[in-house]
């Protein structure tokens, strides 16, 4: 995901000679031109103060990788990607005084289409938030949210909703094999239906309902369809509701 943000900043001008990365084991040939990389932050120069510290770590190693960016604290504000770490543990290992973004970007950002939530502590300025928001909008859509219940109802929400349609394409697909349909056919049909429904969605500035009830003809096809994925108490809006549901209870036990 950091390697995606970092694809979108550059697409959007910003200067390679503007980053360096921080990784062990990156390998500069197979990344970007002209991106300086440096195996640990001890390896930074000392006069380093960068406006922006990506943390783009796994969050069981943020205790121990963390700590060593703490000197950044006075220039810099800290982005970090990493799931389920909340404010309040990211000030504990950066510093109370820190200014601190908890972002929670989705995969598609890999396709800069993607969509992330953005949470910031007491001590972000006006001016990092702008800037927080303008980096993570530059792979897809940024928005903000008030207090860490909410992202974790964007976790569950567009964090894991691209499993979600990945999983409507394969229950198409294999609803297409019901109906005698070969394998390879039905699997080309659920996808490119599910990525034009998509693209078409995107460049609407329709809500979803109403192109759902533009293709639907009265007592047609689409309709007995419908009626069974909108049954009430047993359709997909039901089923959406309690996956969600449990998705944002993971992630807050996650959050600890």
């Amino acid at each position: 995901m950091g390697g995606a943000l970092l694809a979108g900043w550059l697409e959007q001008g910003i200067s390679p000679a503007d980053a360096v990365i921080v990784d062990p084991h990156y390998d500069a040939k197979a990344g970007p031109a002209g991106i300086r990389s440096v195996a640990s932050p001890e390896a930074l120069p000392a006069d380093f103060a960068p406006d922006v510290v990506l943390l783009a770590v796994k969050p069981q190693t943020m205790n121990q990788a963390a700590p060593s960016y703490r000197r950044f604290a006075e220039s810099a504000v800290f982005l970090s990607i990493a799931a389920g770490r909340t404010l309040a543990s990211l000030e504990a290992v950066l510093g109370e005084d820190a200014a601190i973004v908890r972002a929670m970007p989705n995969i598609p950002a890999a396709v800069r289409r993607g969509a992330t939530g953005l949470l910031a502590n007491r001590n972000v300025s006006d001016e990092q938030r702008r800037t927080c928001d303008l980096l993570v909008a530059a792979v897809g859509k940024a928005v903000w949210v008030e207090h860490e219940k909410q992202l974790d109802a964007v976790t569950a929400l567009s964090g894991s909703g691209p499993a979600y349609v990945f999983l409507l394409v394969e229950a198409l697909a294999a609803a297409g094999e019901n109906l005698g349909l070969p394998a390879d056919l039905s699997a080309i049909l659920a996808r490119e239906t599910v990525t034009g429904a998509g693209e078409l969605l995107h460049q609407s500035s329709l809500p979803a309902a109403t192109l759902r009830e533009n293709v639907t003809s009265p007592n047609g096809t689409t309709y007995a369809a419908l009626q069974v994925l909108m049954k009430d108490g047993a359709g997909l809006a039901e089923l959406m509701k309690l996956a969600t549901e449990a998705a944002a209870r993971r992630a807050e036990e996650l959050a600890g």
